[in-house]
């Protein structure tokens, strides 16, 4: 679990050029609710830093609900949705306002991004989004992401999680090589530190095991929805592509420059080695459309890197089109995501049947594969 060697941070942290940091609505605010203007300008003040020494770093920050629910004097943050979603579209614009004028003193530029589930789901908007992401750090802008909150039809934060999980997405996206997650926490505990005196901080995770994940407990405070587990899914995210990511607390003088400096600050969880391909990523992280069941005999075949064929496919659920992204379960087991090349209407009709025989069926064929060995993603 822990390593029994010492991570030299230093020596890991030494070449990494891109960064992703995500601030947590919890840091953002101060105790008395009000917001916490000392930490933007702190922030600011170390991306300037890092910037000079050929760093560049992306922004996501939360806080845009706090800051609306402040702003419209509500009694307190509220459950119901249209409220949440009202209280973040009067915040986010005094949220980027309070960034740019952090920035302004450093004279660097902000950019905002509003970003939805979607945006990570269909591979063109991806692309896109990365080819701008791109740009303007390149124009030696600070982009600035947020969940775009307004427009999100699934329940605000339950998407992404006070945008633990979008940092992920996003560090995963544009090939960052460290995601730092700031919040009102030192690190990953063994237990909950605010009821157990004898928890111990967990400086380096190597692997996320089960009990690993069993630290995970429940959310921390009311203001932010950023809990442990939320934390360690976007470990997960951020470690299959390639990217480190470290917990640590906003509370900490210079702790961005701390970290990259290699001391030992907050939990350090380990990229996995051998990154996914980009495409490979991009389908193991995108949303399914629907699910194909396959038989044994067909879960070995994809596992040893060959496509799946309709003779292997035992059942259908959900509706999809051609190009969707499905997953590929086996006795109850998902194991594999991929793109389809046949539509649900289309595999109802030929599933369980040889390849010569789409044809026949469909009128028809496209491909010999339902799912082409390119297009799958083993999880």
């Amino acid at each position: 679990m822990n390593s029994t060697h010492v991570i030299n941070r230093k020596e890991l942290f030494r070449d990494i050029k891109r960064i992703v940091l995500k601030i947590g609505t919890s840091s953002l605010t101060s105790e008395d609710g009000s917001f916490n203007r000392r930490l933007t300008e702190d922030i600011a003040a170390q991306v300037s830093h890092l910037r000079k020494l050929g760093k560049t770093v992306i922004l996501v920050s939360s806080g845009a609900i706090g800051i609306g629910v402040e702003e419209l004097k509500m009694p307190s943050r509220p459950m119901e949705i249209p409220l949440r979603q009202a209280a973040a579209a009067v915040g986010q614009n005094i949220l980027m306002q309070e960034w740019m004028a952090a920035f302004n003193r450093y004279d660097l530029k902000v950019a905002q991004i509003l970003l939805t589930y979607e945006a990570f789901s269909n591979r063109m908007t991806y692309l896109n989004l990365r080819n701008s992401i791109s740009a303007l750090l390149e124009a030696g802008v600070v982009p600035i992401i947020n969940e775009n909150d307004p427009i999100c039809v699934h329940e605000i934060e339950a998407t992404f999680g006070d945008n633990d999980r979008l940092s992920a997405m996003v560090a995963s996206k544009v090939e960052a090589e460290l995601l730092i997650l700031l919040s009102d926490i030192d690190g990953l505990y063994d237990k909950n530190p605010k009821k157990n005196h004898d928890a111990r901080l967990i400086s380096t995770v190597e692997k996320i095991t089960p009990e690993i994940e069993s630290y995970g407990g429940s959310p921390t405070s009311m203001k932010g929805v950023g809990g442990m587990r939320t934390k360690i899914e976007a470990a997960k995210i951020a470690c299959m592509s390639g990217c480190h990511m470290v917990i640590a607390n906003s509370a900490i003088d210079d702790v961005v420059i701390k970290i990259m400096d290699g001391e030992s600050v907050g939990t350090l969880f380990l990229a996995r080695d051998g990154k996914y391909k980009n495409r490979t990523r991009w389908i193991i992280l995108s949303r399914a459309s629907g699910k194909l069941i396959v038989d044994k005999g067909a879960e070995k075949a994809i596992k040893k890197g060959m496509g799946l064929l309709p003779s292997g496919i035992t059942g259908v659920s959900g509706v999809f089109d051609r190009g969707d992204i499905i997953e590929i379960e086996n006795e109850g087991e998902v194991f594999a995501k991929g793109i389809t090349d046949y539509a649900s209407s289309e595999l109802n009709k030929i599933k369980g049947q040889q390849s010569d025989m789409i044809e026949k069926l469909l009128g028809y064929k496209n491909y010999d594969e339902v799912v082409r060995k390119t297009n799958i993603g083993l999880l």
